[in-house]
Order: structure tokens, then sequence, then C-alpha cells
């Protein structure tokens, strides 16, 4: 049954979750809605994340993989939906790539400084996060085409929106292939020792009713704080882009952020890569394809896949350092602090907009 963490982590998210709802019917500060917005999130992105594990227990590694591939990042995809229907077009783009960037720079990045300040150097079979790695590049390659196009000048960025469904129609096509890859055995499936064993496993009707609740607290949070995200930053005096890149970025990761940094603590470089490579790979492949789709079915300003040179820029960079730095087998306290460098470099370079 629940331990005293889940419990600690049940009232911190519903707590959380009430209080959001509380602040923002009373009229209370935007800013005060936000954040208390922001731990709610996290909170519920944790408790999806321990429900996910746990119902993993009553299905295989690949199968458990794939439904942590549908439900990990769904509160991340309340927040965006809710960001395309008010029309907050660059808080999305910059959340969705803050996303991978958070990952691949800033997470792996505290990964490495972390095991190696325990373990000094990860050694760790390159074969597995070294093609999770590659896949990323690739589908980043294909995000950023739109964006060459119209930067170029080229015929097809008059049409952005016929190009960004084709692109979302052929990311997704690549997802779905992955799955059936995974559900058939891969090196690009995380292993299953990276799904977290609990000592005694909660009942199926216990992990299917925490997540079921989860993701309804978690569209209800993601409309209030989305509503209060503009006004927010208007007084906090940050961009929109700086918001979605950094903030929103990573109050929606906040399972794998945690996750990903204990196994390196563990020394388990290979899987903490995994993890961490793998959650913006689904972004890549899922997410992005997804709110592409959603888009045009709610009407309003379409989500295209071009976003600014800069941020394009800074994408492919992420995913060609994911490759680099899995090569290998090795990695230390001097790559995890190269890369949280890049990282704050990029971030400050947003701070403006």
């Amino acid at each position: 049954m629940l331990s005293k963490r889940d419990f600690v982590t049940l009232a911190i998210a519903g707590g959380a979750s009430a209080a959001t709802g509380v602040a923002n019917y009373t009229g209370a500060s935007h800013i005060l809605v936000f954040v208390i917005g922001a731990v709610a999130l996290a909170g519920l992105a944790s408790l999806i994340g321990e429900a996910t594990d746990h119902l993993g227990r009553y299905l295989s590694p690949a199968a458990t993989g794939v439904v942590q591939s549908a439900v990990g990042n769904l509160p991340e995809l309340c927040v965006c939906i809710f960001a395309l229907r008010a029309g907050l077009i660059e808080v999305v783009q910059a959340s969705l790539i803050g996303s991978i960037l958070g990952n691949s720079l800033l997470v792996l990045g505290i990964a490495f400084i972390a095991g190696s300040a325990r373990h000094k150097v990860l050694v760790f079979d390159a074969a597995g996060p070294r093609m999770i790695a590659a896949l990323l590049l690739l589908a980043v390659s294909a995000l950023m085409l739109p964006t060459l196009a119209s930067v170029m000048h080229l015929p097809a960025g008059a049409h952005e929106d016929k190009l960004a469904l084709v692109c979302a129609g052929v990311l997704l096509l690549v997802f779905l292939v992955s799955v059936r890859v995974m559900l058939g055995g891969s090196e690009r499936t995380v292993p299953a020792e990276a799904h977290v064993q609990q000592e005694a496993g909660w009942p199926l009707w216990l992990a299917l009713t925490i997540l079921a609740l989860a993701g309804t607290a978690a569209l209800f949070v993601s409309d209030w704080f989305v509503e209060a995200l503009n006004p927010a930053i208007e007084t906090l005096g940050i961009s929109q882009a700086f918001a979605g890149l950094v903030i929103v970025a990573i109050v929606g990761n906040a399972v794998e952020n945690v996750v990903g940094i204990q196994f390196a603590l563990r020394n388990r470089a290979e899987l903490a890569i995994s993890v961490i490579l793998n959650s913006s790979l689904q972004v890549a492949l899922a997410l992005i394809p997804v709110l592409v789709f959603a888009s045009y079915a709610m009407g309003g300003t379409p989500f295209t896949l071009v976003i600014p040179p800069m941020l394009a820029v800074a994408l492919m960079l992420s995913a060609i350092i994911g490759v680099v730095v899995t090569a290998d087998g090795r990695a230390d306290m001097a790559d995890g602090a190269a890369l949280v460098g890049l990282y704050v470099i990029i971030a400050a370079i947003f701070w403006w907009g």
C-alpha cells in the first residue's frame, strides 16, 4: 500500500492543487497562483510517475515503457494545450524545446556531477544510450527543417502550416515504429531496472485510481496555471520565452529530473542517461506532433514548427552533444559542468526574450 513518502507526495500534490484553485477563484495575486500551481504540477507529475511505476508491476518492462511514454508527460501536455488555447505560442514553443534542452543539458549535467562526486568517473555500456541519442538527433533534425525552410526563404517556407502537419505525421509514425521496437525488445528500450522497484507494490485498483485522479487534477491546475502565467511573467519582468524555456519545462519534467539523478548517484550511469534522453525523445517524437494536430483541432493560431533561429541552434547543439557524451562510455564532473554551463548560457540569452 502507500508508504510514508507516498502519503507526503499525495499531501503536497493534493494540498497545492486545492490551494491553487482557491487562490485562483478568490482573486489572489497571479504570482501566488503561478508559484503554487508550479508546485502542484510538480507534485502531480511525481504522483503520475509513481502510479505508472506501480502499474508496471502488472505489465512487461517494455509495455511499462510504452505506458510511461504515454502518460509521463501528461502535466506538460495539459499546460501546453491550455497555453495554445490562450494563444501563448511562444511559451509553448519554448517549453517544449526547454524540455529537450533541460533534460539533455541541465539534468544530464547534474547527473554527471552528482554521480562523479560520489564515484569519480562514471563508466557505462554506451550502446543503448548512444542509440537513443542518435534517434533523438534524427528527430531534432526533422523539427529543425521547417525553421530552415522559413529562414532560407524556400518555397516551402510559405506553406509552414502544411509542412508542420507533414512533419508531425512523420514524427508520430516514427514514434509508433519505435514503440513497436520497444515492445519487441531492443537496446533502445530503457532497461527494466530503470523502473523504480518498491518494497510493496500498490494494488492495481489503487494505481489506476491515483493515475486517474492525478491526471484529472493536472487538467484543472494546468488551466489555472496558464491563466496566471502571462500576468505573472509581466509582473516579474521576465520574457515568455524564458518562462517557457526554464520554468514551465522544469516543472513539467520534475519526475525525470529526480529519477535520472538518482540512478547516477547509484553509479547506474547507463540507466540515468537512458531515462534522461528518453524523456527528450518522447517530447520530440510524440508530444510536439500531438500538439501540432491539437492546435488545428482547437482552431485559432496553429502551432507550426517554425521556431526562433536561436532556439533551433540550441536544440541541434543539445542533440549533437547527446551523441558526443555517450560515445566513449565514460563521463566525469568536467562533462557535467560543461553541460550545465551551456544550459545556463542558453537560458541567459532568453532572459530578455
